[in-house]
């Protein structure tokens, strides 16, 4: 009797005031503050809060909860879920954005996908795209049982990676109701093909042995490896796409370790687990979402853009593909002079049915 009265009173005091605690069931809401980050701002006209809540497999995701302070929480508002580059966490580019559409009027929640950031998951890094979609589920099961949601308008926003894992989820799950990607990587072609189908199959067969290999290693326990992500040093032979990325997550620019996390392993899967992603086919059934409506925006200078067209050209009605001109991939993690804010303000506030 005790502990529900304490859930009650919490409850009461999070809906009334900006200090409380929620603590129900699996999920916990607890405000916090924006100044102790810095690769991205938060506005006096947004509140912060830390969320936990389960995914159906019962592992823990962390998130962002952003939250309009001149918003009325005793009626029910439209949210957006923002997921993170593949590799990245929700204090980088995910929490750009989220903090953004805050700013405009919406609810919004950024999520560390499982395995990465703050989300539980084991062994850290690891790659299994369909819990990365599930978590975007779970994210929904935990805004549409908030009384302040409206989860008949709920949208989801993905970039880079999570631009494929969103539309993966998207396609079993109808209660997204608006979709978004931004700088989209498509990561099972990437792993399969690599970009502009520039891998044979026989360099796919190889990094596939390797990583089979590895996991012998990892069962005798022996010492995990990582692949991909971001290089930790420049030299001569460093490619244009590896410096795009170098200057967002080796520098004060967008670099974040998370707790528990080392600068050795940030952005790197691991070796024996990243090959999953050559049986992830997030554009297959794309065209099923319709007539829930999907906005592409990509940098004309992006690297990855092949990819938003591709799944632009798949997708059915509605459907827009915004080119953003002078920019490449990374510079739309962050740069929010170049980032069309007023586009996605306009995408959500139509089909989420914002008012005011």
């Amino acid at each position: 009797m005790k502990k529900s009265v304490l859930i009650a009173l919490t409850a009461v005091l999070f809906y009334s005031t900006a200090s409380a605690q929620l603590t129900s069931n699996s999920v916990q809401i607890k405000e916090i503050s924006a100044k102790g980050y810095t690769t991205f701002k938060v506005s006096d006209k947004v509140t912060m809060y830390a969320v936990t809540f389960k995914n159906q497999y019962k592992t823990e995701v962390s998130g962002h909860l952003f939250i309009p302070n001149n918003m009325d929480r005793k009626t029910k508002k439209p949210a957006i879920i923002v997921g993170h580059p593949m590799g990245a966490v929700k204090e980088q580019s995910a929490n750009v954005y989220a903090s953004n559409m805050a700013d405009r009027g919406f609810i919004t929640l950024a999520v560390d996908l499982s395995f990465w950031g703050e989300s539980e998951g084991k062994p850290r890094n690891a790659v299994l795209p369909d819990m990365y979609a599930e978590d975007f589920s779970a994210a929904i099961d935990f805004l549409g049982t908030r009384p302040f949601v409206d989860r008949n308008n709920i949208g989801v926003l993905g970039i880079c990676g999570s631009g494929s894992f969103v539309i993966s989820a998207a396609k079993i799950d109808p209660r997204m109701k608006a979709i978004a990607t931004v700088s989209m990587y498509d990561m099972g072609s990437a792993s399969r093909n690599a970009l502009n189908h520039s891998q044979t199959l026989e360099q796919r067969k190889k990094n596939q042995a390797e990583a089979a290999e590895q996991r012998y290693v990892e069962f005798l326990g022996g010492e995990t490896k990582y692949t991909g992500g971001t290089t930790h040093q420049l030299d001569e032979n460093t490619d244009a796409i590896q410096r795009e990325f170098y200057e967002f997550y080796r520098t004060p620019r967008g670099e974040y370790i998370p707790k528990g996390g080392s600068p050795k392993t940030t952005t790197h899967p691991t070796l024996s687990s990243n090959t999953k992603f050559n049986n992830f086919y997030p554009f297959n059934d794309i065209e099923t979402i319709s007539p829930r409506p999907m906005l592409f925006i990509t940098g004309d200078k992006a690297h990855s853009r092949e990819f938003s067209e591709d799944a632009y050209k798949r997708a059915g009605q509605p459907k827009e593909l915004v080119i953003v001109p002078n920019a490449g991939h990374v510079d739309l993690y962050d740069k929010t002079d170049l980032i069309p804010f007023d586009k996605l303000e306009t995408f959500f506030a139509k089909h989420l049915k914002k008012k005011g």
